[in-house]
């Protein structure tokens, strides 16, 4: 079926699910993306592709377990959320993973974000935190929504992969890793203690607060132990994304 008018009843539900609007289903966009997703094993909704795709889509669309919509190349720009389209578009329905993956083996590892707003930081945090083992993630309520599109472009795929548990209470989720038997541990400046020296083969909880303030008062007092990320003068702090990848990655080296 060919859709040649941006005010079709379908393509306005797409838009309301790229905006966020739609919370049980997400937005993916993107060749890489979709098929992330579909080997992720995401239910499909419904997938929207350019008039003529390339070859390689073409074959994609035909494997493709939903209704597949052609788009006149207005209405597909229109519906982009990129600003040169990648020609294939999926509505896939969101995932609700079980709390109980996030605890599973002898020594979980999770990571926590609180109020991580900017969507690539998150992104990127999700996408080393599948690189380094990471048995999933908590995303405090503030933080940019994990399955956003611009959040899933920077995770590339991994969003689809790792357990994340979205818009929760950050104290809650600190309770809930102590009941399993997790140390509550948070990145901060000023901490006497230096990420390369706590004991990361532990079962442990590592929360990254806000790109500009950083973690919240009532987190950091509900929180175990405090660590720093030792830098060379003058550099006084690092992106999130970076710092988190560092710790993450010496966790990675102690427990091997």
């Amino acid at each position: 079926m060919l859709i040649t008018s941006s005010s079709n009843e379908r393509i306005k539900h797409a838009r309301r699910v790229r905006e966020g609007r739609e919370r049980g289903l997400v937005f993916v966009e993107g060749e890489r993306l979709v098929a992330e997703c579909v080997s992720s094993g995401l239910k499909l909704q419904a997938c929207f592709a350019a008039r003529t795709p390339s070859g390689s889509q073409s074959s994609m669309l035909n494997s493709l377990s939903c209704p597949v919509f052609q788009l006149a190349d207005s209405v597909l720009e229109s519906l982009s959320g990129t600003v040169t389209t990648q020609g294939i578009i999926v509505i896939a329905e969101r995932p609700f993973p079980a709390l109980s993956r996030l605890f599973e083996g002898a020594a979980p590892l999770i990571l926590g974000l609180d109020r991580v707003q900017d969507p690539g930081n998150l992104g990127t945090l999700v996408r080393s935190a599948e690189a380094a083992g990471v048995n999933g993630l908590f995303s405090f309520a503030g933080s940019a929504d994990a399955y956003a599109p611009k959040t899933l472009r920077s995770s590339m795929g991994s969003a689809f992969r790792l357990p994340i548990m979205s818009d929760v209470s950050g104290l809650g989720a600190v309770e809930t890793c102590r009941r399993h038997g997790l140390k509550a541990v948070v990145a901060t400046g000023g901490a006497s203690l230096s990420h390369y020296d706590y004991d990361w083969r532990q079962p442990t909880f590592l929360i990254l607060g806000n790109e500009g303030r950083g973690a919240g008062a009532e987190i950091m007092n509900a929180c175990d132990v405090r660590i720093q990320i030792p830098l060379h003068a003058p550099v006084e702090s690092l992106n999130v994304a970076a710092a988190g990848a560092a710790i993450l990655f010496e966790a990675v080296r102690q427990r091997r």
